[in-house]
């Protein structure tokens, strides 16, 4: 915590500054071959070196590398940067280097060096010659940051502006390109210094508010610039550049400089000057001086007026003190000589001044420069008083950023402090020649603020005094303004110190709210090695003897937080170290600091820090006990009993001996019986829990647990006894395992183990608590050797119980124990439910052992006691075996391609709050991810195995994948059982219809999750079927439609409405949220569950008109159906939360038949649409009634459509029916390919080719008032088209107008022969004479027929024979085309033969 010299930036190509700036001098050219000694140097320079040394680089290159690096060396050494005018920018991103009449421009650039790590570095932007005037040389420069102007900008300046002045007396403003911007001849006179003020935000109310200005000192004149005036100009030149580089502008005459020159009266020579700023006196300085200026009776104004003040060295006298007094002066305006192009030759404009079309004839131009602007006389200022000292000869000021003090430097290597307000000398040094000068103003640290007395006071700020003296090379800190040296530094002889003094130009009170102005305010350049470096000063170094005690405690402390940090630190020198520290430290709040922060740190280790602590205690307990801090003496305390404990349980744990527990064996008898009940469930449930998984290894139980852990879970109560602080699971786990894991596997003695704890104050219940974290936590070590850990921990619970304050002495068993209360609690909210079991198994042994003891202690009888706690763990230890079996099937992982997702995990808490349907909800869940089918689902429930399919999968499979299908086969049946055995257990929670009621629920929520998977509803649908309460199956219909399906429904009928044919995929997607095919399916399943609704609902009202294509329901005629109740089982009634789905559905309505039917219809019709893609607008098919009757809630009585429809609607209706049948007959098998037209391969049973669409047409068309006779004949018509005879002849038997249907088949029998005799592509000589023998009349007719009607023309001649067979049959003999029927015949028959 002492001062410290920081390198922050370095500076590259140093040797090119100086070759550079000095190149004509060089007395010999370097070699720039070996670069060993140039490791600042990073741009190649060789381009420039080649222009510069052109003629003398033909030396010989004879000499060594060495020579050449001690030439280099030594170059390098020389005191070169003393001759040069350096300045930085007090942001440090700008360095700039002139000598004579040139200038190097360095800007910050971030470079990223060997290690990897970004630096930032100055790199040379810009070099140039900056005079304009013949034989000026730079005098003097500043960088001045300009604020940004943007309502963004957090206090990072815009861009610097480069202020140089020459000794022609012009001062020229510059960007960092070298950019002139500005130039001004404001006295004919050499440029001696320039310096800048910035606006600070006053620390203290009364303090004056400072203007910004800039100030030029000439030799007897000091010239002040207004620094807002110079902040408007200078943003508007860098404008008007940018515009004219742009764009070629006019140029704009930006706002005159207002500026003020004094003419500095009655001192001899002048070398430096600070401009403090303006001052009011107080009243009595007032008097002091217009008494001494006016003699006895100089009369006093009433208000002192403002002054400015400003301060000078030089000689005669050695400083001189000018007050310009507010308004005594007026400020002038300059002409501004605004320099682009056509003005001023610049480093970016004079090569393109040709083409951008500004160029003048060079008499112009020199017309130009030689005339010289007018220059305004000075206001004379005569000196108030000075510090008369004849022979010593000022040479530099500066000034502190208070503004109340100034170092002045002069010829006798003294340094002078000035107190500018009384203008007095109040301290000198001696032997300081040619010393440079900064000042460093640091504020209080937030951490300082706390021990201070002052804490409610504002901010303190310390000011510091840096020297530099470069003879002797050192650099030293004294505290202001009478303290002592606080830092010194051994730097290079050849440094610059760069004190700026100002910060951002621009900034004002309101502007700089919430900005952090990043400016360094002292730097040192050391041109060695390019390194400029900043000084770091704490706080506290300013403080008086008294409080510099905190600061030695405060750098001990970061002492030994630095030891602490570093990697490997061997424990003896750490506990040396450490305990050296704690004693030194005085201060007791720093002592328990340094203390925690020792004990908290997880590399130190245990004997190190029981050591250390006992020191720190034993050096208290010696001191005078009033004089003692009592936090630090219990925090000693404490602290090493816990470590005492610590100790001690690891030695337990490491030693060998096993105790035998004989006396609690009696209570465990019969575990073992229990234990091989649930075995094999225990035993399937420790394969499933297995499986291996990710985990980082900090996390693992093994990993050992650090003392600092250990400590930071430990606190000590006022009773001096020991309590765990509850933190994170995890670390609550740790420490579990730390003292308990040991005891149950068996490794070390735990009867010590306990009595060590209890001997430590730990209660019981909070032992008792991490013992069955940590075993439920290590359920799968524990599933490895059940046996063994079950008896380790009941004597462990033992043990706990035992303990005083574990069991109440007045505890009567007939009452529920807290204790064993808690050990319940735990069991019933773990997730990991075999360890539980296994707890509750444990406890419930212990528990009624110690009821056992005390009644037999009370009553000496033979009869066992009954009790309360006794009848809660029966009940908990039956629950726990439920959820095992539970878990176990929920655990089991579905098969590949399944839905997937996480196994839930279950506890009794989280059973008992899913309500009474929470067991068939999880069941649900499972059932779903395994992608069970319905079918088998329903064989599983109902215990019977499908044993015939599995039989055909058998002879199907080849053997390659014999084992593997017998292995999945045997996993499958495993399933199954476990399923049944689940079932078995909650025989009311999974009783068939709830869990066919959930499975249904749970299949549509997901359908309705991702309705691309038509499926899901499908299957939902089939859930439903396998309810066999009418009641429930239709409170779950109407949920379903409502819930999930009329939206959709809705939105599918409006889509097609509005398209008028059936959707494509993209617009699908857009209204319905599904494709076209899952549309199809999903309002196939429409149609399903409105099926449903009606055959329930005639069920239930005992009025079944159910639609009679769907066979689904054998036994739909029951008489008297009761609504079913609902149990639980008994263990389970305490069941708290949502009602189930099976308890919802038997609260809803029930619907009306003829609106749920009016809704079928629809879907009916919109599936049809859907699956054969027909043109058709559903909504138009209805009359207004039945429009509105549409989408309304099913339980509503809506009216209907009645009496005889428009026969215009219902033309249209028949017309949409008869598409429906022509598109199911296409849809068929080609008769060539198949042998569909024997009538032999059964149809699918959903799809384009389904057999119930001639059915489902026939009963729309009643509903619909289409006449049926009108479908059957097109169809048998169509049947015939498609050549499927046999189906046909089927169809034609149920036609009533059989002569309409004559006519229909005669015209078709005509077809097809006409196109075995006239088109077929094989006509026979045999055809060709038949067709001759044929009667005219049928010759004719057959000529007449278009055979391209016909789908199927190949059709074999027996086929046709038979269909005029059929024909004859139907038509009567008074029948006009009887005869045309009976000449076919003959000529069918002739062809036969023929053939």
């Amino acid at each position: 915590m002492s001062c410290s010299l920081l390198e922050f930036c370095r500076l590259q190509e140093l040797k090119t500054v100086r070759d550079y700036l000095f190149h004509n001098q060089t007395p010999e050219p370097l070699e720039e071959k070996s670069q060993t000694a140039d490791n600042e140097l990073s741009w190649d320079t060789s381009d420039w070196e080649s222009a510069w040394d052109s003629g003398n680089n033909k030396e010989e290159e004879e000499g060594t590398a060495a020579a050449t690096v001690e030439e280099e060396t030594a170059g390098q050494s020389e005191p070169w940067l003393q001759d040069c005018v350096v300045s930085l920018s007090p942001c440090a991103d700008l360095l700039v280097v002139a000598h004579e009449h040139k200038a190097v421009f360095l800007s910050a650039k971030w470079r990223t060096d060997e290690s990897g790590r970004e630096e930032m570095t100055l790199a040379v932007s810009w070099t140039g010659t900056l005079n304009t005037e013949e034989g000026e040389c730079v005098s003097s420069s500043i960088c001045i940051p300009l604020a940004s102007q943007k309502r963004s900008s957090t206090g990072r300046p815009d861009w610097t502006c480069v202020v140089v002045g020459f000794t022609s007396g012009y001062v020229r403003f510059y960007t960092e390109n070298g950019v002139l911007l500005l130039a001004q001849l404001l006295h004919e006179d050499s440029v001696l210094r320039l310096k800048c003020r910035t606006y600070e935000i006053p620390r203290h109310p009364g303090v004056t508010e400072q203007h910004e200005e800039l100030s030029i000192l000439y030799p007897a004149a000091l010239v002040t610039i207004d620094g807002f005036s110079l902040f408007q100009s200078l943003r508007a030149c860098r404008n008007q550049v940018a515009r004219a580089a742009a764009a070629g502008s006019d140029m704009i005459q930006p706002p005159p400089l207002a500026y003020k020159k004094w003419g500095l009266q009655d001192m001899d020579t002048i070398v430096d000057h600070s401009s403090v700023g303006i001052m009011t006196l107080c009243v009595f300085d007032q008097m002091k001086n217009a008494s001494i200026l006016g003699g006895f009776n100089a009369s006093v104004k009433g208000s002192p007026p403002a002054m400015n003040q400003y301060v000078t060295v030089g000689g005669g006298p050695y400083t001189g003190f000018y007050y310009a007094i507010e308004g005594s002066s007026q400020p002038l305006l300059s002409h501004v000589a605004l320099a682009v192009a056509s003005k001023l030759t610049s480093a970016l404009f004079s090569a393109a001044s040709g083409w951008l079309g500004w160029s003048k004839n060079k008499n112009e131009e020199e017309a130009v420069q030689k005339q010289k602007p007018k220059v305004e006389p000075a206001t004379p200022l005569g000196i108030r008083f000075g510090l008369p000292d004849s022979r010593r000869h000022g040479e530099s000021i500066s000034l502190s950023p208070c503004n109340t003090l100034a170092g002045v430097t002069d010829d006798f290597g003294r340094v002078t402090l000035l107190d500018l307000a009384r203008g007095i000398a109040v301290r000198m040094w001696k032997g300081y020649r040619d010393a440079q000068l900064g000042w460093l103003q640091v504020s209080e640290e937030q951490g300082d603020r706390e021990f201070s007395p002052s804490a409610s006071l504002p901010r303190r700020h310390a000011l510091f005094l840096i020297i530099y003296a470069p003879r002797r090379g050192i650099l030293e800190v004294w505290a202001m303004q009478q303290g002592p040296r606080v830092g010194a530094f051994t730097v290079g002889k050849h440094c610059r110190l760069l004190y700026a003094g100002y910060r951002l130009m621009g900034v004002n009170s309101v502007t700089s709210q919430g900005w952090q102005l990043h400016t360094q305010q002292v730097c040192l350049l050391d041109p060695t090695n390019g390194a400029l470096r900043t000084v770091n000063i704490p706080f506290h170094l300013a403080l008086s003897d008294k409080k510099s005690e905190r600061a030695k405690d405060m750098h001990l402390l970061k002492r030994l937080t630095t030891i602490l940090r570093s990697r490997e630190v061997e424990p003896d020198f750490l506990e040396r170290e450490g305990k050296n520290v704690l004693l030194d430290i005085k201060h007791p709040a720093i002592k328990k600091q340094a203390l925690e922060s020792l004990l908290s740190h997880k590399n130190v280790p245990v004997s190190c820090l029981t050591n250390i602590t006992h020191t720190v205690f034993d050096t208290l307990k010696q001191q005078d006990p009033e004089e003692v801090d009592t936090a630090l003496l219990q925090l000693c305390s404490s602290q090493l009993k816990m470590l005492q404990l610590y100790s001690d349980i690891q030695q337990l744990h490491s030693a060998a001996e096993i105790e035998a527990d004989l006396e609690n064996q009696d209570s465990l008898e019969g575990i073992e019986d229990e234990l091989s009940s649930v075995g094999p469930t225990l035993k399937r449930y420790a394969e499933l829990t297995s499986r291996p998984s990710v985990s980082f290894a900090q996390d693992s139980p093994d990993s050992p647990l650090p003392a600092q852990a250990f400590l930071s879970q430990m606190e000590c109560t006022e009773g001096g006894e020991l309590k765990v602080v509850r933190g994170s699971d995890t670390d609550w786990n740790h420490l579990g395992n730390f003292l308990f894991w040991d005891c149950l596997c068996g490794k070390c003695p735990l009867h010590k183990v306990c009595d060590r704890l209890q001997q430590a104050g730990i209660s019981p219940q909070q032992l008792l608590s991490l013992l069955l974290s940590m075993w439920l936590q290590r359920e799968k070590e524990v599933l490895q050797k059940p046996n063994e850990t079950v008896r380790n921990l009941h004597a462990l619970l033992i043990a706990l119980s035992n303990m005083k304050g574990a069991v109440e002495v007045s505890w009567d068993p007939q009452s529920i124990s807290p204790w064993w209360q808690q050990v319940r609690t735990t069991c019933i909210q773990s997730h990991n439910v075999a360890a539980a079991l296994l707890a509750a198994l444990v406890a419930y042994r212990a528990a009624k052992a110690s009821i056992t003891s005390r009644a037999d202690s009370k009553l000496q009888s033979e009869w066992e006691a009954v009790s309360l706690e006794l009848e809660q763990w029966v009940v908990c230890v039956r629950q726990l075996e439920d959820v095992l079996v539970l878990q176990t099937l929920l655990l089991v992982p579905p098969s590949q391609g399944a839905a997937g997702g996480t196994a839930a995990q279950c506890s009794i808490k989280t059973l008992l709050e899913g309500g009474t349907g929470g067991i068939a909800d999880n069941v649900s869940k499972w059932v779903f991810r395994h992608n069970l089918s319905p079918e088998r689902l329903k064989e599983i429930v109902q215990k019977k195995e499908g044993k015939n399919m599995d039989d055909k999968v058998e002879q199907q499979a080849g053997e390659g994948r014999k084992e593997e299908r017998e292995k999945s086969q045997e996993d499958t049946e495993r399933t199954a059982e476990l399923l049944v055995a689940v079932c078995q257990r909650f025989p009311h929670s999974l009783s068939p219809d709830l869990l066919f009621a959930h499975c249904c629920w749970e299949y549509v929520v997901q359908w309705n999750k991702d309705p691309e998977e038509g499926r899901y509803l499908c299957w939902a649908v089939e859930h439903l079927k396998l309810v066999s309460s009418p009641h429930i199956q239709l409170g779950i219909s109407t949920m379903m439609w409502s819930t999930f399906v009329v939206k959709r429904f809705s939105a599918a009928t409006f889509l097609i409405e509005k398209v008028g044919k059936a959707p494509k995929d993209r617009l699908c997607r857009r209204d319905v949220g599904m494709g076209d095919k899952a549309m199809t399916s999903f309002l196939g399943c429409c149609v399903q569950l409105l099926q449903i609704l009606m055959e329930v609902t005639g069920v239930l009202v005992k009025n079944q008109c159910p639609l009679s294509f769907i066979n689904y329901y054998a036994d739909s005629a029951v008489e008297e159906v009761s609504a079913p109740e609902l149990s639980v089982e008994e263990v389970w009634s305490g069941a708290d939360g949502p009602a189930s789905i099976a308890e919802l559905a038997l609260e809803q309505r029930g619907v009306h038949y003829p609106l749920v039917q009016h809704h079928c219809l629809l879907a009916s019709l919109l599936h049809a649409a859907m699956t054969f893609s027909l043109k058709m607008k559903p909504l138009s098919l209805f009359d207004s009634k039945g429009k509105n009757a549409f989408f309304r809630d099913l339980t509503t009585i809506q009216l209907m459509p009645s009496g005889d429809m428009d026969p215009g609607l219902v033309s249209l209706r028949q017309e949409f029916l008869l598409q429906v049948l022509t598109n199911w007959v296409q849809a068929l098998d080609d008769p060539s390919s198949s042998d569909s037209g024997t009538g032999s391969s059964p149809l699918p049973s959903s799809g384009p080719k389904a057999g119930w669409w001639p059915s489902l047409c026939l009963e729309l068309g009643s509903l619909l008032q289409v006449n049926p006779d009108i479908l059957r004949r097109h169809l048998v018509c169509e049947l015939y088209n498609q050549g499927l005879d046999l189906r046909a002849e089927e169809v034609m038997l149920e036609v009533e107008d059989k002569d309409v249907l004559g006519s229909q088949l005669l015209v078709l029998t005509g077809q097809r022969l006409c196109y075995s005799l006239l088109h077929s592509q094989s006509q026979t000589q045999a055809a060709m004479e038949l067709l001759a023998r044929l009667p005219p009349t049928l010759c004719t007719w057959l000529k007449a027929m278009d055979p391209s009607e016909l789908r199927c023309p190949l059709v074999p001649l027996s086929q046709t024979s038979r269909l005029v067979g059929r024909l004859i049959e139907i038509l009567p003999e008074n029948h006009a085309q009887y005869v045309l029927a009976l000449h076919l015949l003959e000529a069918v028959e002739a062809l036969t033969t023929e053939d």
